[in-house]
């Protein structure tokens, strides 16, 4: 089960994880595939290259190309991982994401590293921002981003398990480690990592961390926040949500996106139909970042663990 509210450091980033459990995974899957946009040596693809070369696929920078023939090859019955920076799978290659893969709901699953500002020092243009709003909105594709190097493992299984397309958002960097080994994952599931019953704090991936510093503030503050990790962005779990807010009666979603089009807006117009509550969400305010330290750009562009606390005491005056 989750480590309440007690993250360690982690010594490796997901995007990492997630392959070299790819590795593994690929002696129990003798058809698995795996397709590479010319930065393996970034996405740790290049582990796959060299244990099953001949199942490795380096289709250079052509990431629409790749998309189209991971889907080909998908097409045939094999599962097939197309890997890349987020950036570039959702702008470059988003058509034949759309209709060579989400249209007849093949089995290719998408490694997308540097979602987010976790890209930070690699600047504006290795920074997926977008990414979420773009592959949420496609039909069949369903969405998730693990926090750790435990979530980073279990969601590559869950992925290749999982009939049609997957859409998976890695960090570049490694941050902390909040899951133990036993935890379990389903697609639409989410954890409930700190239990509160004044505001509900969602959000997922790198975020998460900050919501638990945050939400430590804010219990110094007498406020008691739940932090929800909703890992699997689409579908994401109304179960937990509804759950939450029948405690809680209020919800802030941070993430590590445009406010447009993410999760937040997903979670407003589901509380506006279901059960409205007060609340805001936390993102990018229809702007790009920058390139700098990480911690720094999300304290600047309001995404940190400061502006969450604050947030919170504002979504708070309006519950009154």
């Amino acid at each position: 089960m989750p480590r309440e509210m007690n993250p360690s450091k982690a010594e490796k980033p997901t995007r990492q994880a997630f392959s070299e459990r790819m590795v593994e995974y690929g002696s129990i899957d003798a058809e698995f595939m795996v397709m590479e946009a010319d930065i393996g040596g970034s996405t740790f693809t290049n582990k796959w290259g060299a244990a099953f070369p001949e199942r490795y696929f380096n289709m250079g920078i052509a990431e629409g190309n790749m998309v189209s023939a991971a889907a080909g090859m998908a097409a045939d019955g094999r599962t097939v991982v197309a890997s890349s920076y987020g950036v570039f799978l959702t702008m470059r290659a988003v058509e034949s994401v759309r209709t060579m893969v989400c249209y007849p709901n093949l089995n290719v699953k998408f490694l997308s590293s540097h979602g987010g500002v976790t890209a930070a020092i690699d600047g504006v243009t290795h920074q997926a921002t977008e990414d979420i709003g773009m592959v949420t909105t496609l039909p069949n594709m369903q969405v998730q981003q693990p926090c750790d190097t435990v979530s980073a493992r279990k969601l590559l299984d869950l992925a290749l398990t999982t009939p049609g397309p997957v859409f998976t958002r890695l960090m570049r960097d490694p941050l902390f480690e909040v899951y133990s080994e036993d935890t379990e994952f389903r697609m639409g599931g989410s954890h409930v990592l700190r239990q509160g019953s004044d505001i509900t704090i969602a959000t997922y991936g790198d975020i998460v961390f900050q919501a638990l510093e945050a939400a430590a503030e804010l219990d110094k503050q007498g406020v008691s926040a739940e932090v929800i990790d909703m890992y699997c962005v689409k579908p994401f779990d109304t179960e937990a949500l509804v759950k939450s807010l029948s405690k809680t009666g209020a919800l802030l979603v941070a993430e590590n996106h445009q406010r447009r089009n993410g999760l937040g807006y997903e979670l407003a117009a589901f509380c506006l139909r279901e059960m409205p509550v007060p609340f805001d969400n936390l993102g990018l305010r229809d702007t790009f970042a920058e390139s700098g330290n990480y911690y720094k750009v999300l304290e600047k562009y309001g995404i940190s663990a400061n502006w969450i606390v604050t947030t919170a005491q504002e979504v708070l005056a309006k519950k009154g």
